[in-house]
């Protein structure tokens, strides 16, 4: 079971002062949630990224910055909560003095081998191929057939270029 009792300030005096990305993340197999606290450097830009699976909770810890969706800036300040649902293009960047912030969302589900629950003939042939769903950039496979991008990277996938389906039904 992941530790459930973690005083931020706590994490944030232990680490290094130089260390970035993610400070501390919640472990443990059996969890259904995902959490990282994450430190950016001063002046820190991040890439508009689109999350289409999985809604995520910010709260900013410590420094400073802008949260950019829907073509508006928000301002980032210690205290903050903002809840970004999926599907919507985001970008964090940090101010002059960086930006500590932690992120919560359901956990995603790693690969598994898993055998059917009924025969495949009864769902009307054998399973389709997982090539659509194979990032090109990552590698990474999704769980959702109809997703349209990649939650880890943000590219759309293989057969959902524009006005492109996968082919499945």
């Amino acid at each position: 079971m992941p530790a459930a009792h973690v005083t931020l300030t706590d994490v944030i005096a232990a680490a290094d002062p130089g260390a970035t990305g993610a400070l501390w993340r919640l472990d443990g197999a059996a969890r259904q949630l995902d959490a990282n606290l994450v430190r950016l450097p001063a002046d820190t830009r991040g890439t508009p990224h689109v999350e289409p699976d999985l809604d995520v909770l910010l709260y900013i810890a410590e420094g400073g910055g802008t949260l950019w969706r829907a073509g508006a800036e928000e301002a980032l300040v210690p205290g903050t909560l903002l809840f970004v649902p999926r599907g919507e293009e985001r970008a964090v960047s940090a101010g002059e003095d960086g930006l500590v912030y932690l992120t919560a969302h359901r956990r995603r589900p790693g690969m598994t081998i898993r055998r059917a629950a009924a025969p495949v003939a009864a769902e009307g042939g054998e399973a389709p191929c997982l090539l659509p769903r194979v990032c090109e950039e990552c590698g990474r496979v999704t769980d959702d057939a109809a997703a349209r991008y990649c939650a880890h990277c943000g590219k759309r996938l293989p057969g959902q270029e524009a006005g492109q389906t996968s082919g499945l039904s």
